[in-house]
Parts: structure tokens; C-alpha cells; sequence
């Protein structure tokens, strides 16, 4: 944890100077638990939002971390690393916890216990449960799900709906 948060100083020092230039945009965020955070929920954060509890943004780019929540009501570019990771809109780059959930499109790398994302994925998903709407990537977990698949599933159970022969698979299930 404590290289994570020298890893999360070093980030928003790197970033200052960019930051500076977006005055909408708030370069940190400490919540405790919302709304016991420095800045309203409805503010973006560019930079570090360290999340205690729950900590709640509009917008956030950059290193997310915390212990319990953090939920971003808009959209997420950047490094995810919370026990529950919840982003309402789109998200680019790489969400780590035991729970990973994105309402909106999802580039990157998802791993956790329990994945889900129900927009567009373009992503490699690792984890206990994968599930995904439209993947263009790779599953790789103990159950798969996907509603359409330009990939591979690898676990225990893979199941792509909307395959039309041989839909649900064990070990390797693939749609190309």
C-alpha cells in the first residue's frame, strides 16, 4: 500500500503543471465518504482521487485508489484501483478490485473477482466472473459470459448468446 501511494504522490507531482491549465477540473480528491470529500460529487477530478470509504466523482483521470469505493458518475480514463470500481460512463485504461462495473464503453484491462461491463468492450477481462456485452478481446476466468464476441473465452464455463453453434463451452470458447 505504500508503494501505491508514493506511486499516487509521483502521478499528481508529474501531472501539476497540466493540471493547473484545466480550472474546471480539481487535480485531488480525499474522501473519507461521500460526502465527507474535499470537493462536491459533481465535480471531475484530474490527477489522484484517493477514496477512504466511497469517495464520488463526476469525471476522473488519472490513479483512483482506495480501500473500500469509488464511483465515477461520468467518465474514467486511467488507473482504477479500489475494492469496488464503479464508472456510470465510458472507461479507458485498467480497473483492478474484487468488484470492476462500467455501464458505458470499456477499453482496457479489467481484473477482479467479478467484471461486468455493458457497453462496447474492446478489453482483456481476468477474473472469477467475466461478463460483457459486445467484447473485442479475451475473457479469461472460471465462467464467461459475453452477448457477442470477437474473441476468446478460456475458463471452466464460456457462454457467447449469440453464437449460433455451440453457444456455451468448457475450457475454450471462441467467436471470430
Amino acid at each position: 500500500m505504500c508503494r501505491a501511494i508514493l506511486m499516487a504522490i509521483l502521478a499528481t507531482v508529474v501531472l501539476m503543471p497540466s493540471l493547473a491549465q484545466a480550472q474546471s477540473d480539481r487535480p485531488i480528491q480525499i474522501a473519507l465518504v461521500n460526502p465527507l470529500q474535499i470537493f462536491n460529487e459533481d465535480q471531475s477530478i484530474k490527477g489522484l482521487r484517493l477514496n477512504l470509504i466511497y469517495g464520488r466523482n463526476a469525471d476522473v483521470k488519472g490513479l483512483d485508489i482506495g480501500f473500500i469505493a469509488g464511483h465515477t458518475t461520468g467518465n474514467q480514463k486511467g488507473i482504477a484501483w479500489n475494492a469496488i470500481n464503479v464508472t456510470e460512463g465510458s472507461f479507458l485504461g485498467w480497473q483492478n478490485g474484487l468488484v470492476n462495473l462500467t455501464d458505458g464503453a470499456f477499453t482496457g484491462f479489467q481484473s477482479g473477482f467479478f467484471n461486468r461491463t455493458q457497453g462496447t468492450t474492446e478489453a482483456f477481462q481476468w477474473g472469477f466472473i467475466n461478463m460483457a456485452a459486445d467484447v473485442s478481446g479475451f475473457q479469461l476466468g472460471f465462467i464467461n459470459y459475453a452477448e457477442r464476441m470477437y474473441g476468446l473465452q478460456i475458463g471452466l464455463l464460456n457462454i457467447i448468446k449469440s453464437k449460433d453453434k455451440l453457444p456455451v463451452f468448457p475450457i475454450v470458447n471462441w467467436s471470430f
